[in-house]
């Protein structure tokens, strides 16, 4: 099972979801979790007479105003935290967001899993961004929980969305230890005439039954322009609790141009989504 844990806290939204699945999530596996929590410093500088000292001096002002924003998150973790009776750390770190997105990288990379929480629709925040960010920069798995999340992360029934591809089968490695302990596996495959046959949803069922953990095959035809609406329409009729996938299996720009499951499961999740990229 993961014995150590990092969760990204936000500051411009809800930290809600993060703490509530992270917290429970540490209890259940015996892990010690820590907290990072970022606070947002604007990159742009306004022009001042007074030159250099002026400038400097309002950036220090507003490094202090983000440090402040974070410490104030992290508060809310630290209450929790103390409550579960965990083993935890909590840290705030402060920059503009491309020096946080290089920070909060290099820190998840000593970590086996970090839980983060799903952008908020309609809102464009540094905060809705960075979970996408860790996901490419981490090199481990993300647990995205829905940014609707409350209670406790008990991923008793699980999906898995099958491709054959080297990205979902690495996000099944990482997965490992929470199948081991889940009551039932799904594994889901989408036009399963695409899965190159060695790697099939059904060989996929015997080698996890070699693990002894038997696992349901669903296979069903889908609209490739609503990939992600069939695995979550999936999920709602299995009751899941949590699907597990591989994450950008193109690039982030042809997501972004051409769409993408990936992009379209981080704005439309209605189930925790464990993602490795």
């Amino acid at each position: 099972m993961y014995k150590n844990l990092l969760v990204h806290i936000p500051t411009e939204r809800s930290p809600r979801p993060a703490i509530d699945g992270s917290v429970s999530f540490a209890m259940a596996c015996g892990a010690h979790l820590d907290a990072v929590a970022t606070g947002y410093e604007s990159s742009s500088v306004p022009f001042v007479a007074e030159g250099g000292a002026a400038v400097a001096s309002i950036m220090e002002v507003e490094h202090g105003r983000a440090l402040e924003r974070a410490e104030a998150a992290l508060q809310v973790f630290e209450v929790e935290a103390k409550c579960a009776e965990i083993g935890y750390g909590a840290r705030a770190v402060a920059g503009t967001y491309g020096e946080l997105v290089a920070t909060v990288g290099a820190i998840a990379r000593l970590y086996d899993l970090t839980v983060v929480s799903q952008g908020e629709p309609d809102r464009d925040t540094f905060d809705n961004r960075l979970p996408q960010e860790l996901l490419m920069q981490s090199g481990g798995p993300v647990l995205f929980m829905p940014y609707t999340f409350r209670g406790a992360f008990k991923p008793a029934r699980i999906g898995i969305c099958w491709n054959g591809s080297r990205l979902a089968a690495r996000a099944l490695r990482d997965a490992m230890p929470l199948l081991a302990k889940a009551d039932a596996l799904t594994a889901i495959t989408l036009n399963d005439a695409d899965v190159p046959r060695d790697a099939s949803a059904a060989q996929l069922a015997k080698h996890m039954a070699r693990s002894g953990l038997p696992t349901r095959t669903v296979s069903l035809q889908a609209d490739r322009g609503n990939l992600q609406g069939s695995l979550l329409s999936i999920a709602a009729d299995e009751s899941l609790d949590m699907l597990v996938m591989g994450g950008y299996d193109h690039s982030r720009l042809q997501e972004a141009v051409f769409g993408g499951v990936t992009r379209e499961m981080l704005r439309s999740m209605t189930v925790p989504v464990l993602m490795s990229h």
